[in-house]
This record gives structure tokens, C-alpha cells and sequence, in this order.
């Protein structure tokens, strides 16, 4: 016995095409409000006689605000070790190089507990300062 199936036809109602484009609309509005943080205030410490800190695959940053990213992606504290450890997977020693960028009017409480985190993540400190340039006049 052969069932007879009727053909069925769906039309999408133009309503929610407009719905569609307004949702579209508002997301590239959002995305073109939003904040670019490659602009992190940051000033530098600075230092004599430095050497190069060479290449390392995690950057933490403390900047004028007492804000904490890491990589460019602001995290809490509480995130930070487990983040690290994450990002230098199993890295030899010797290649497990965080550098820290602290903004210079920064206190040492609030990056004390950034250095135990990336000690307790095995990850080698850098601390990244800028050399005093001495004006010759």
C-alpha cells in the first residue's frame, strides 16, 4: 500500500526577516562601540643596565587603573596561576617566561599576589622596565 504524502510548503514571513536584520544591525553596532585594548595605559618602570628579556608566549599587565590582563584579556586574580599554567602547557624550563609589565606608580600590593601566582604556575618572572635615558645637555 503506498501512503500519498501532500507536498508541504514553508514561507518564511517577511517580519522576521526584518527581525533578522535589525539583530544584525545591533550586533555590529555593539561590536563598533566596543573598547580596542591594545590602547592599556601603561607607563613602565625604569631601571640602569638592563638586559633583554628576549621572547615570551605570557605577558601580565598591571595598568594605570590597577587593572590585571593577561595577554591583553583583563582576569581576576583569582584566575590568574591556573590561566598561566594553562598557557605554558608543558614548556621545558627555560622556555616558560612570563612577563610582567607593572605601571610605574603601581604598589606592591597588588602585585605581590601576581608574583605568587606565576610562581605557583612554574612560569620564569620577567619584570619588563625601561632604561633610564640619561639627557646629555
Amino acid at each position: 500500500m503506498k501512503i500519498s504524502r501532500r507536498p508541504t510548503r514553508v514561507d518564511i514571513p517577511n517580519t522576521a526577516m526584518g527581525d533578522i536584520a535589525f539583530n544584525l544591525l545591533i550586533f555590529f553596532v555593539i561590536l563598533a562601540r566596543a573598547q580596542d585594548d591594545s590602547h592599556l595605559q601603561w607607563d613602565p618602570a625604569s631601571a640602569e643596565k638592563l638586559d633583554s628579556a628576549g621572547n615570551a608566549s605570557v605577558s601580565v599587565l598591571v595598568d594605570s587603573d590597577n587593572k590585571l590582563y593577561l595577554n591583553g584579556q583583563e582576569i581576576g586574580i583569582s584566575q590568574l596561576s591556573d590561566r598561566i599554567e594553562d598557557l605554558l602547557g608543558s614548556a621545558p624550563a627555560g622556555r616558560r617566561t612570563v612577563w610582567l609589565k607593572v605601571h610605574q606608580e603601581v604598589l606592591a600590593q597588588r602585585f605581590e599576589p601576581i608574583l605568587e601566582a606565576v610562581s605557583e604556575a612554574g612560569g620564569d618572572l620577567v619584570h619588563i622596565l625601561e632604561e633610564n635615558k640619561k639627557s646629555s645637555k
